[in-house]
């Protein structure tokens, strides 16, 4: 057995963490690009921390998902005002913004040279100026992970700038900061936790040290998911869920993912679809499908007994079959009003070209075992 841990350098968890961010940002220079969303107030109480420790703010917004301009034009203007650090306080959107501005900023070339897919795919020279992030969100966990997604309308795609220089500096983790999280971006973000600790569970990447964390989330987000939809300000649901974020993205970072990743990147790319949402509504269909695969083709593969595992933490229920746990995430996808595929203008005619593309993506390559051109287009119609 080999496998190897990676992280963001220094992760601070816990309610009112947030108060360590201006001592820890005055420590690597005195002028940032604070890259938050379109919701100032969000970041009022981070801007006044950094202003008390001396450190000079040059505000970046963003507003939907990071598009490569926008991460240009990001670079462009942390370099032309002097910034020694890079801190992105937001969802995650906010922080592969951020993650991948920091990447840029000490390195010659274009964003082009170093992108997946449709750049060249050089690996980083030098390593990135500091990176904090701070969530505002449950889902993503990209605080914890090596890589930005960023979205090119021109080629309607979304890809990575990946570099295992890329972790970040400091992960500061406060679940006060999710307290205020609308209920259905507190139910996307939850499905999109929930999925990258299942997916990496039963991933033919999967190893032990990653296993602990899946296990752990997974028992939180599925107590805790449906509370923090339902209850916002519940702080214990707001810290099992951010828990459960930040245990998914150690777990993608390590282990991989699987098949509803390998789709999400294509259909983010091609559709107004929010991430969240895609990975939600195609988590049952994905299980549903990884389970049949396995008992037809891979019968003795570790991920049948993984996928009972699962199911008995989600229903707390001590002998529950595998399709129990499939049940359960169609029900709660159903409970908190997930939209269909459909809803963001995905036709029938446009599955072909959604299965070509996330055949091919690297997510596809953790999933429990590899799926038909038959299967994965199932998929995408029980979720459309």
């Amino acid at each position: 057995m080999r496998f190897e841990f990676a992280t963001a350098h220094r992760v601070v968890f816990g309610p009112g963490s947030l108060a360590e961010a201006g001592s820890a940002a005055r420590a690597c220079g005195s002028r940032a690009l604070l890259v938050t969303g379109r919701s100032t107030q969000r970041s009022a109480g981070l801007r006044q921390l950094l202003e008390a420790h001396g450190i000079a703010t040059v505000p970046l917004t963003v507003t939907g998902e990071p598009t490569l301009q926008v991460v240009e034009a990001g670079t462009a203007l942390a370099r032309q005002a002097g910034c020694y650090l890079v801190i992105a306080c937001g969802g995650g959107s906010v922080l592969d913004a951020g993650k991948a501005i920091a990447a840029l900023l000490p390195n010659p070339g274009q964003l082009l040279d170093y992108l997946e897919v449709i750049g060249l795919a050089r690996p980083l020279p030098q390593a990135p100026l500091p990176f904090i992030a701070l969530p505002t969100t449950a889902g993503t966990g990209t605080e914890a992970t090596r890589n930005a997604v960023l979205s090119s309308p021109e080629h309607r795609v979304k890809v990575s700038l990946r570099s295992p220089l890329m972790l970040p500096h400091l992960a500061i983790v406060d679940p006060e900061l999710t307290l205020d999280l609308p209920r259905a971006l507190t139910a996307t973000t939850g499905l999109d936790a929930l999925t990258q600790l299942i997916e990496p569970l039963v991933s033919c990447r999967a190893n032990p040290m990653v296993d602990g964390l899946c296990r752990e989330g997974i028992t939180r987000a599925a107590r805790s998911l449906r509370r923090a939809c339902d209850h916002g300000p519940d702080l214990a649901a707001r810290e099992d869920m951010c828990l459960a974020s930040l245990f998914g993205g150690l777990a993608l970072a390590n282990a991989g993912l699987g098949a509803v990743h390998g789709f999400a990147a294509p259909l983010g790319g091609m559709f107004p679809a929010p991430h969240g949402a895609i990975c939600a509504i195609l988590l049952p269909e994905v299980m549903a499908t990884n389970l049949q695969a396995l008992r037809l083709r891979s019968p003795q593969a570790p991920a049948l007994d993984r996928y009972t595992e699962i199911a008995c933490s989600l229903t707390q229920t001590p002998d529950a079959a595998p399709e129990t746990g499939v049940e359960w995430v169609r029900e709660l996808v159903a409970a908190l009003e997930i939209p269909r595929l459909r809803t963001y203008g995905v036709q029938p005619g446009d599955l072909p070209a959604i299965v070509a593309k996330a055949s091919q993506a690297s997510s596809m390559k953790g999933n429990p075992l590899p799926l038909t051109i038959t299967e994965l287009t199932g998929i995408l119609e029980a979720a459309w």
